[in-house]
């Protein structure tokens, strides 16, 4: 289990809902704590990495991202780096973080993630 001192109850819930799918494995990337399926990544912390903010990015399905930013900017962004592949960033130091929600968002990138690499 990796550890990070900012917030380390949010990262343990985070990492709860990633590792309760099917042969998911963590090991740090970049410095954050990632979770991957069949090798890749499909959600990575991002603790204070380009701003001051905790998050978490996650592959998302074609216009998931568009539709999630429009509807609530306040929690949702569009990242640096993957942001241009559909992958959404979730502010995970809200005081209302929608754990149900982000489990959904969770299982979306996993089956993203894991369906790609079986081709």
């Amino acid at each position: 289990m990796i550890e990070r001192p900012s917030d380390p109850a949010t990262i343990a819930r985070l990492r709860g809902l990633c590792l309760a799918l099917p042969a998911v494995t963590e090991k740090l990337s970049h410095g954050e704590p990632t979770w991957f399926a069949r090798g890749r990544s499909f959600a990575m912390t991002a603790d204070h990495h380009h701003d001051d903010r905790l998050a978490v990015w996650l592959a998302a399905p074609a216009g998931r991202q568009e539709s999630l930013i429009e509807t609530d900017p306040a929690r949702y962004f569009r990242p640096p780096y993957v942001g241009h592949r559909g992958w959404i960033g979730v502010y995970l130091d809200v005081s209302n973080v929608d754990w149900d929600e982000l489990a959904i968002l969770a299982d979306e990138s996993y089956a993203l993630i894991a369906a790609a690499r079986k081709h």
